[in-house]
């Protein structure tokens, strides 16, 4: 696609839809510190960075699933794969606000630029794991729309964690 088109369709809704629920996520970011971004106040264990790290991840995984198939989502030893969870999402001590959303930036324009060009009929089996329905396969299109409902989410989670750091909301 050339800069010269207009996306219609199927892909500007994706599109729209996807930008739409990072901007909401991004938005319980807004003028925290660090120290906030890092912070659990309530009784889960999650954060506001913790979660835009966690989409950032979950969305490059799918993305390398849609360009490589199965493969790119084959979890490694049952240790590991419950390490990596963990890690992804929290902030890990260098990590900072600015650098996570950096990285998710970058990650988004990469996916935006997959969903304005790849064929939405390109499948794959998904991996065996107890977490996907056997004998399963996803389309480019059923993976961009798990991205948006995975986005979503987490900016809901993201939203209440921010209301209790301060009573910001993003709607409302």
């Amino acid at each position: 696609m050339t800069s010269t088109e207009i996306l219609t369709g199927e892909r500007a809704d994706l599109l729209e839809t996807l930008r739409q629920h990072r901007w909401f996520l991004t938005f319980t970011a807004q003028g925290l510190t660090d120290e906030q971004a890092a912070s659990s106040p309530t009784v889960s264990v999650l954060s506001i960075g913790g979660l835009i790290k966690h989409v950032s991840t979950v969305e490059e995984n799918w993305v390398k699933f849609i360009e490589h198939g199965t493969a790119a989502l084959e979890p490694g030893t049952e240790s590991e794969a419950h390490d990596s969870h963990e890690r992804n999402f929290r902030m890990e001590p260098g990590e900072t606000l600015e650098s996570i959303l950096a990285r998710y930036n970058e990650i988004a324009a990469y996916t935006d630029k997959l969903v304005e060009t790849v064929d939405m009929d390109l499948s794959y089996p998904l991996p065996s794991a107890p977490w996907f329905p056997e004998g399963k396969t996803w389309s480019a299109r059923r993976v961009f729309a798990h991205i948006i409902a995975e986005t979503s989410q987490h900016a809901g989670h993201a939203d209440i964690i921010r209301e209790t750091i301060d009573g910001q909301k993003t709607m409302g």
